[in-house]
C-alpha cells in the first residue's frame, strides 16, 4: 500500500470525519489519498482558520479535530491554533508536509525545523521517517491528544515518505478507563467540607470537558452548597440554579469575589492554572480542595491543601454519597451576594440607547436563543460582559477562550458548531479587530452552505486594550483604526450584511437573521462608555462595602 493511503486509512480507523486545511505541494500525495476516502476535506482560506476549526471540533466532540498544512509558512500559520488547543485542553491533530528527507530537492528552500517549533506547544510532535511507522505514530498521537489533559499533537509527513510502498497495517483504537480517586483522599475531602463554615464550589473547564453535569448538579442539590464557574466552565450546571453565584469573569473586585473573600474552603472541580485565575490564594488564607484528573500544578497564587486525583465524575459522585447538609454551614452571606449580583447584572438589560451597550446585546441574544443554541466569542472586552451576564442553560453553549485568549477564533469556531450541529442556531460575536484577523473565512462558510450569524461589535479600535489603558491612567493613544464597509464586505463573499441604526432595528434584524438560512453579518455600533466606570471603578467601590 502507498504510504499516504495507509496514513488516511489509519485516520479513518480513528473515526476522523473532517480534515480542515490548506494543502500545499508537499501534501499532494496525501490529498490524492484523501480524495478516495470517507474523510471530508474542508478547504479554508488560511491555516489559522483551519486550526481553530479543528480545535473547536475537538472541544465539542472530545475527539481530535484534524487540520492540514504544508511546510514552512503553512506550518507556522498553525502555531497559534496549536497553542489555542494546547492551553484550552482541546484535542487536535496537525498534519504538515515537508520536502523529501532522503534526497535534496530544492536545497533549504522553505525548510524550517517544524517538529522542533511545535515541541513547546504540543503534547507530541514527530517527523515520520519511514512508512512502516505511520500507523503506530498516528495511534500514539491520537491517544495522547485525548488523554487527560487533552491537547494538540503534530505529525510531519515528508513528500518522499508519503510516496513509499508499505505494509497495509493499522492499529485497533484502544481506550482506557480513568482511575478512580483514592478513598483516603475522598474521606479527607469530606472531613474538610464538613468542618468548613462557608464552603464554596468552583467549576472549571475540566468539568466542562467531561460534562460532569449531572454529578455536579446532584452534589449541589444534595448539599445546598453554592457554586460559581470560571469562564470556560460556564453551563456545566444550569445557571438558573438558585445556588449559582456567578462567573469569575474578572480575577478580583467583583461581587463574586466578595463571596470568595468570606469563604473558608473552595472545592475546585476541573480548574487548573492555565485558565486565567478566578481567585488568588494567600498563605494563611482559605483552604482549597483540588479535584481534577491530575494533581495541582503549584503556582504563587494556587497551592491547594488537598489533591483528589482521578476521574472527576467519580470523585463528585463519591463526595455526594458521603456529604449531607451540615448545621455549621452558614450561607447567608452568599445569599446577600447573589441578590447584589442579580440586581447589578440586569441593570442595563432593557437600556435601548444606541449605539448598543454590550449588556443589552447579551440580554437580547439570551431571549432570542434556545437552551442549546450556541454563541462563540472572539477575544475582546465584550467577552467579560458575556461571561458575567449571559446565563448558560447547557454546557458548551457559550464558547470562549480564557487560556490562550487569542483573537481570530470566533468565526471559525461558529463554523464548526454549525457543521456539527446544523439544527442549532449559532452566533459568532466578534470585535472588529478580531473579526478582521480571519474574516476571509466568510467565503468558506458561504461555500459550505453554513447557516450562522456574525455580529461585529464596531468601535474602530482595540477596545480591550483601550479599557486597560484607561484603567492604568494612560492617555488614549495608538489603538484606533478604520474599518471597511462591513455590509459590502459580507456581500462580496455572498453573505448578507446589515447595519441597524437603532435598538428597534437591531431587534428586527436579529429576528430575521436568526430565522433565515445562510451566512449573515451584522455591523453593530457598540457603546463601551460604561466599561471603565463599571468594571474598574464601581465594582471596586461596591464590593468593598459588602
Amino acid at each position: 500500500m502507498k504510504a499516504s493511503d495507509l496514513f488516511v486509512k489509519a485516520l479513518e480507523k480513528e473515526g476522523v470525519e473532517y480534515i480542515f486545511g490548506v494543502p500545499g505541494e508537499e501534501n499532494l500525495d496525501l490529498l490524492e489519498s484523501l480524495s478516495k476516502s470517507s474523510i471530508r476535506l474542508i478547504l479554508t482560506r488560511h491555516e489559522q482558520g483551519a486550526g481553530f476549526m479543528a480545535a473547536t471540533y475537538g472541544r465539542l466532540t472530545g475527539k481530535p479535530g484534524v487540520c492540514l498544512a504544508t511546510l514552512g509558512p503553512g506550518a507556522t500559520n498553525l502555531v497559534t491554533p496549536a497553542a489555542y488547543a494546547q492551553l484550552g485542553a482541546m484535542p487536535m491533530m496537525m498534519i504538515t508536509g515537508q520536502k523529501p528527507i532522503k534526497k535534496s530537492k530544492q536545497a533549504r528552500f522553505q525548510i524550517i525545523d517544524v517538529v522542533d517549533m511545535m515541541r513547546p506547544i504540543t503534547k507530541y510532535t514527530k517527523q515520520i521517517v519511514n512508512g512502516s511507522v505511520i500507523a503506530s505514530n498516528i495511534r500514539e498521537a491520537f491517544r495522547l491528544a485525548t488523554e487527560e489533559r487533552p491537547g494538540a499533537v503534530h505529525l510531519e509527513l515528508p513528500e518522499d515518505i508519503a510516496q513509499e510502498e508499505t505494509e497495509d497495517t493499522v492499529f485497533e483504537v484502544v481506550g482506557h478507563i480513568m482511575p478512580k480517586p483514592d478513598d483516603a483522599a475522598i474521606d479527607a475531602a469530606v472531613t474538610m467540607i464538613k468542618q468548613a463554615k462557608m464552603p464554596l464550589l468552583l467549576i472549571g473547564a475540566g468539568a466542562n470537558r467531561k460534562v460532569t453535569c449531572d454529578a455536579l448538579a446532584d452534589f449541589v442539590d444534595e448539599t445546598g452548597i453554592y457554586f460559581f464557574t470560571t469562564q470556560m466552565g460556564k453551563g456545566v450546571i444550569d445557571e438558573r440554579h438558585p445556588q449559582y453565584l456567578g462567573t469569575a469573569a474578572l480575577s478580583s473586585n467583583d461581587f463574586l469575589h466578595a463571596a470568595l473573600d468570606e469563604s473558608d474552603l473552595i472545592i475546585n472541580v476541573g480548574h487548573d492554572v492555565i485558565e486565567k485565575p478566578p481567585f488568588f490564594m494567600k498563605h494563611g488564607g482559605k483552604k482549597v480542595i483540588h479535584v481534577n484528573f491530575a494533581p495541582a500544578e503549584l503556582d504563587p497564587v494556587y497551592f491547594p491543601q488537598l489533591n483528589v486525583v482521578g476521574d472527576i465524575t467519580t470523585a463528585v459522585e463519591k463526595l455526594t454519597e458521603k456529604i449531607t447538609k451540615t448545621s455549621n454551614w452558614d450561607f447567608s452571606f452568599y445569599q446577600k451576594v447573589k441578590a447584589e449580583v442579580a440586581g447589578h447584572l440586569s441593570k442595563y438589560f432593557e437600556d435601548e440607547r444606541f449605539p448598543t451597550l454590550p449588556q443589552r446585546l447579551v440580554n437580547l441574544l439570551r431571549k432570542k436563543l434556545g437552551d442549546t443554541d450556541v454563541i462563540t466569542l472572539d477575544n475582546g472586552v465584550y467577552k467579560i460582559w458575556f461571561a458575567r451576564n449571559y446565563t448558560c442553560y447547557q454546557p458548551k453553549t457559550l464558547l470562549l477562550d480564557n487560556a490562550l485568549a487569542s483573537m481570530g477564533a470566533g468565526l471559525p469556531s461558529a463554523m464548526t458548531v454549525n457543521l456539527l450541529y446544523p439544527d442549532k442556531k449559532v452566533v459568532a460575536v466578534c470585535g472588529d479587530g478580531g473579526f478582521m484577523m480571519n474574516s476571509q473565512e466568510l467565503e468558506t462558510a458561504v461555500r459550505l452552505g453554513l447557516n450562522l450569524l456574525v455580529i461585529i461589535l464596531n468601535d474602530q479600535s482595540y477596545g480591550m486594550i483601550k479599557w486597560k489603558q484607561e484603567d492604568m491612567g494612560f492617555k488614549d493613544f495608538g489603538l484606533d483604526f478604520k474599518n471597511p464597509d462591513f455590509i459590502q464586505y459580507a456581500q462580496s463573499y455572498g453573505a448578507h450584511g446589515y447595519r441597524p441604526g437603532s435598538d428597534q432595528e437591531l431587534q428586527e434584524v436579529l429576528d430575521k437573521t436568526l430565522n433565515s438560512p445562510g451566512v449573515h453579518v451584522i455591523d453593530l455600533q457598540v457603546d463601551y462608555s460604561l466599561n471603565h466606570p463599571i468594571l474598574n471603578v464601581m465594582l471596586k467601590e461596591k464590593t468593598a462595602k459588602l
